[in-house]
C-alpha cells in the first residue's frame, strides 16, 4: 500500500463526523491498509480507542488532532476565526507534547474553541509533524485572498517552528470550487519553499452514502432544516474515506502527492505504555516513608478499634491487618490508602459527614483501622481480597459518600492540595439513543409536530431502531410506503448511538500527586462547570494505570447529621447498640418510610415477611432485594429457612461456618470465595479470580476452573461427585451473588436511620423536611 490517510475525523469531532471508530479501523483493515492517523477538531477525547482498536487489528495508529490556531495570542479574546493545523505525534515526546498542547487549548485558550497558538507550538513543537489542513489553514486562507507572499511567510514560519523536514503542505480535491482555485498555488509553493507536498482526504464519514447522515447531523447542530439553503454544508459529497485506488486516480497529475503520505506515515511511530500502574505517592507530614506512615496509623487505629478485646481476639486482628498492610506495600498502594486517609479526615476534622464505608473497601482491616470505614470486616466475614487482589494486580478502587450538601468542599480541598491540574474528573460520553435520535432527523426533515410524535411513539427506547421496525409491522408498513419516512428511518439508523457530547462523571477523579495529569492524558475544561476532566473515556483508566477515587454524595448522610443536631446531648450515632429491641421491632412492621434502602413498598412487604432479629438479616436484606435474587425463588426460601418453614440444609457439613448466617444459602460473591478456599484450597486471591469468571459466564473459563477446582477438592477429601456439584451450586449462586462489604455499610446506615426514626422519630422526621428544603 502506498496511500495513508493522515486526515481523518471520527465521532469525537462531535455532530460533524459519522466515523465509529471501530468501523473506520475495520474499513482500513479491509482495505489492508497499514497505517491510518485520527485527527479529530481540537480535541484527542478517541485518541486511546483509536490506539487499541487500531493495534488489536495490526493497523500502525498515528495520533494527531486537528488543532485550531489563534491569529494572536492564546488568551486574545476580542479576534476572531482561527486558523486550522494538523498535528501528528512523530514518537512519543510528540504525543506528550500534543496532550499538553490539546489541555491547553481547553484549559487556558477557549474562546468558541479550544484554541492555540504559535507562542505555544514553538514551546512544544519537539516530536511533532505538522500539515497546513484543510481550506481553513492559514496557507489556504492566504492564497484564497490572493496573498501568495503572505502563504509562503506561512510555510516558513511553521518550517521554522517544527524543523524543516516536520511540515507538509496539504493538498484535496473533493470537488470544491476554492480548492480548485488555489491547487496550482499549493504545488508552485512547495516548489518554491522546498516543502512536501501530500494528497489528504478530509474524511467527515466512512462511505459515501453516508454524506446525508453527516449533512443531517450539521442541520442538529446548527438548528437548521435540510432543505435550508443558507447553513453550514461541506459542499460535495466526497468527505468519505477513499481507497488508494480513488486517491491516485484523483492525483493521477501527481501520484507522488499521494506516495508522500506513505513517507509521512512510516516517520510517525508512537508506542504507548499500556496498563502499567502507577501509584500515587503522598508525602507525609512528618516526612517519613509511606510505609511507615501507614503502618503507624494503622496500628494506632486498631489498637482504639479493638479496646475492650482480650487478648487472643487482638493477635487475631493484628495477624489480618499485617497481612493486609504486607499486600498494600508489596502492591505499592500505600500512598493511595493514604490520600484517601487525608481527605476523609479532613471531611471529619471539619465536621462534613462521612458514610460507614461503601463496596469491596469495607471488607479491609487497614481501611477499618485509619477511619476509612466505619464497618468491621472480621466481625461480619467481609474478606479483603474481595477487595484487592494481589493475584490480580489493578489499582484499588474506594469510594467514599459524603454529607450531599458539603461533598464539594471536600473536592475542593484535594483540588487546593494537588494543583488544577493534578485533579481531573473521570469522562463518559453522551449518545443518541433510538428516540432521540428519531426525534432529532425528524426535525432536520421538518416534519410536523404530530408526524414526529406519532412517528416517536412507535420507537420503544429499549430496542435499536432496527428491531423496533422488525418488532412493529404498523411503522414497517410507513417506512415502505412513505419516502420521506423511509429517508428518515436511513439517516437515524447510521446517526444511531452516534456521540454527540462529552458527560462529567458525577463521582469519580483522578487525582495525581506528581506530574500534572496532562502528562498522562489529555484534559479538557466544562466551559459552564469551569472544572477539568480527562479527555478519554473512563473505561481507559485502566490502561493509562492512573487512580480513581470516587467522592459520592448521600443525602441520607445529611439527614442523618441534621437528627443528631437536633437531638443534641451529645449523642453519638456511633455508639448506638445493633441488637436493639425496639429498632428491630420498627423493622418488622414495616414502619421504614425514609428509612435508608429500606423504604419502597417492595422491600417493606419483604421486612415484613422476613422479620429480621440481628444485623446479619438487615445485610441480607440488602442483597437480596435485587431482580436476580427475587426472580430466582431464592428470597422465598431465604424467609422460610429463618422461619423454620423449611430446613437448614448445607451442602456439605464443613460449608456450616460459611452459610450459616444466611441459612444454608449462598447469597454473598464473598461466599463463594470461601467456599472455595475451604473445599478447594484456594488462596483468596485465586478464589476472587474464580469469583469474577462464575459473574461473567464464560463457557471456556467456567469448564477449565471446574476440572481445577474438581480436581483440588478431591486431593482435599471431598468425593468427586459432590465436588462437582458445589462447583455447579457455586457458580447458580454466582449469578445472584451480592458484594457482601457494601450490603455490611449500607445496612449499617439502614439500621442507623431506623434506630433513630424508632428513638426520636420526631426530630428524625424534622430533620428529612429540613434537608429537603435545602
Amino acid at each position: 500500500m502506498s496511500f495513508v490517510h493522515l486526515n481523518v475525523c471520527s465521532e469525537y469531532s462531535f455532530f460533524e463526523n459519522t466515523i465509529r471508530i471501530p468501523d473506520l479501523i475495520n474499513k482500513a483493515k479491509s482495505l489492508s491498509m497499514p497505517s491510518l492517523a485520527l485527527t479529530d477538531h481540537g480535541n484527542m477525547f478517541g485518541a486511546l480507542e483509536f490506539y487499541k482498536t487500531a493495534k488489536s487489528n495490526g493497523i500502525k495508529p498515528i495520533l494527531g488532532f486537528e488543532g485550531y490556531i489563534s491569529p494572536t495570542t492564546l488568551d486574545d479574546r476580542d479576534v476572531k476565526g482561527n486558523y486550522h493545523i494538523t498535528l501528528l505525534a512523530k514518537n512519543k515526546k510528540g504525543y506528550e507534547n500534543l496532550m499538553y498542547l490539546c489541555s491547553m487549548g481547553f484549559l487556558k485558550g477557549f474562546y468558541y474553541k479550544p484554541r492555540i497558538d504559535k507562542n505555544l507550538l514553538r514551546e512544544h513543537s519537539e516530536g511533532i509533524i505538522a500539515g497546513s489542513a484543510c481550506l481553513h489553514g492559514e496557507v489556504q486562507l492566504r492564497l484564497l485572498d490572493n496573498d501568495f507572499e503572505g502563504a509562503k511567510k506561512v510555510v516558513q514560519e511553521y518550517k521554522e517552528i517544527f524543523g524543516k523536514d516536520n511540515f507538509f503542505l496539504e493538498i484535496m480535491r473533493h470537488g470544491l470550487e476554492d480548492q480548485e482555485r488555489i491547487d496550482k498555488d499549493i504545488i508552485r509553493l512547495g516548489l518554491e519553499t522546498d516543502t512536501p507536498i501530500v494528497a489528504t482526504n478530509d474524511c467527515h464519514y466512512l462511505n459515501k452514502e453516508d454524506a446525508i447522515a453527516q449533512d443531517a447531523l450539521l442541520c442538529v447542530q446548527t438548528n437548521k432544516h435540510l432543505d435550508d439553503e443558507d447553513r453550514m454544508r461541506m459542499g460535495s459529497n466526497e468527505f468519505y474515506f477513499k481507497t488508494e485506488e480513488e486517491m491516485l486516480e484523483l492525483f493521477k497529475d501527481n501520484p507522488e502527492f499521494v506516495y508522500n503520505s506513505k513517507t509521512i506515515a512510516d516517520i510517525c511511530n508512537v508506542e504507548l505504555e499500556l496498563g502499567k500502574l502507577a501509584p500515587p505517592h503522598y508525602q507525609t507530614p512528618d516526612g517519613s516513608d509511606e510505609k511507615e506512615f501507614l503502618r503507624r496509623l494503622a496500628y494506632e487505629g486498631l489498637e482504639k478499634r479493638t479496646q475492650g478485646f482480650d487478648k487472643d481476639k487482638k493477635e487475631l486482628y493484628k495477624k489480618r491487618l499485617e497481612h493486609e498492610l504486607a499486600i498494600i506495600e508489596q502492591m505499592g498502594f500505600s500512598g493511595y490508602f493514604l490520600i484517601v486517609w487525608d481527605f476523609v479526615n479532613y471531611a471529619k476534622r471539619n465536621g462534613i459527614p462521612v458514610g460507614p464505608g461503601r463496596g469491596s473497601a469495607a471488607g479491609s482491616l487497614v481501611s477499618y483501622s485509619i477511619g476509612i470505614t466505619d464497618i468491621d470486616p472480621i466481625k461480619y466475614n467481609l474478606l479483603f481480597e474481595r477487595f484487592l487482589n494481589p493475584e490480580r494486580v489493578t489499582m484499588p478502587d474506594i469510594d467514599v459518600d459524603f454529607c450531599a450538601e458539603r461533598r464539594d468542599e471536600v473536592i475542593h480541598y484535594v483540588r487546593e492540595k494537588y494543583g488544577e491540574y493534578n485533579v481531573a474528573w473521570l469522562t463518559s460520553f453522551y449518545s443518541m439513543y433510538p428516540k432521540h435520535v428519531v426525534s432529532s432527523a425528524s426535525k432536520v426533515l421538518n416534519f410536523s409536530e404530530k408526524e414526529r410524535e406519532e412517528i416517536l411513539q412507535m420507537v420503544p427506547m429499549e430496542y435499536s431502531l432496527s428491531e423496533a421496525i422488525e418488532k412493529n409491522p404498523t411503522l414497517k408498513e410507513k417506512i415502505e410506503k412513505n419516502s420521506k419516512v423511509k429517508m428518515l428511518f436511513d439517516i437515524s439508523k447510521k446517526l444511531e448511538k452516534i456521540k454527540f457530547s462529552p458527560a462529567i462523571h458525577s463521582a469519580g477523579l483522578i487525582v495525581s500527586t506528581t506530574d500534572p495529569l496532562y502528562k498522562k492524558c489529555p484534559l479538557y475544561k466544562v466551559p459552564d462547570r469551569e472544572v477539568v476532566a480527562i479527555q478519554y473515556d473512563k473505561k481507559f483508566i485502566e490502561d493509562l494505570g492512573l487512580p480513581k477515587f470516587y467522592f459520592l454524595s448521600l443525602k441520607i448522610l445529611t439527614i442523618i447529621d441534621t437528627t443528631v443536631k437536633l437531638i443534641g446531648n451529645g449523642f453519638d450515632i456511633s455508639k448506638i447498640p445493633l441488637d436493639d429491641e425496639k429498632t428491630y421491632k420498627l423493622l418488622q412492621r414495616g414502619d421504614t418510610l425514609g428509612v435508608f434502602q429500606l423504604e419502597s413498598s417492595g422491600m417493606q412487604r419483604l421486612i415484613m415477611d422476613l422479620k429480621p432479629t440481628v444485623f446479619e438479616d438487615l445485610i441480607a436484606l440488602v442483597a437480596l432485594y435485587r431482580p436476580g435474587p427475587l426472580g430466582s425463588g431464592m428470597v422465598q426460601d431465604f424467609i422460610d429457612r429463618k422461619h423454620g418453614k423449611k430446613p437448614i440444609e448445607y451442602p456439605l457439613p464443613e460449608l456450616e461456618d460459611i452459610l450459616k448466617d444466611t441459612y444454608g444459602i449462598i447469597l454473598y460473591q464473598e461466599q463463594v470465595m470461601q467456599i472455595a478456599s475451604k473445599l478447594a484450597g484456594y488462596s483468596l486471591g485465586e478464589a476472587d479470580i474464580l469469583r469474577r469468571a462464575m459473574g461473567k459466564k464464560k463457557k471456556e473459563v467456567m469448564d477449565e476452573q471446574r476440572v481445577i477446582f474438581v480436581e483440588r477438592a478431591v486431593e482435599r477429601g471431598i468425593p468427586k461427585d459432590k465436588a462437582e456439584y458445589i462447583f455447579d451450586l457455586m457458580a447458580k449462586f454466582a449469578e445472584y451473588g451480592f458484594n457482601k462489604s457494601h450490603s455490611a455499610a449500607y445496612a449499617y446506615i439502614a439500621y442507623q436511620t431506623a434506630y433513630l426514626k424508632a428513638h426520636y422519630r420526631e426530630q428524625f422526621e424534622r430533620a428529612i423536611k429540613v434537608v429537603d428544603s435545602m
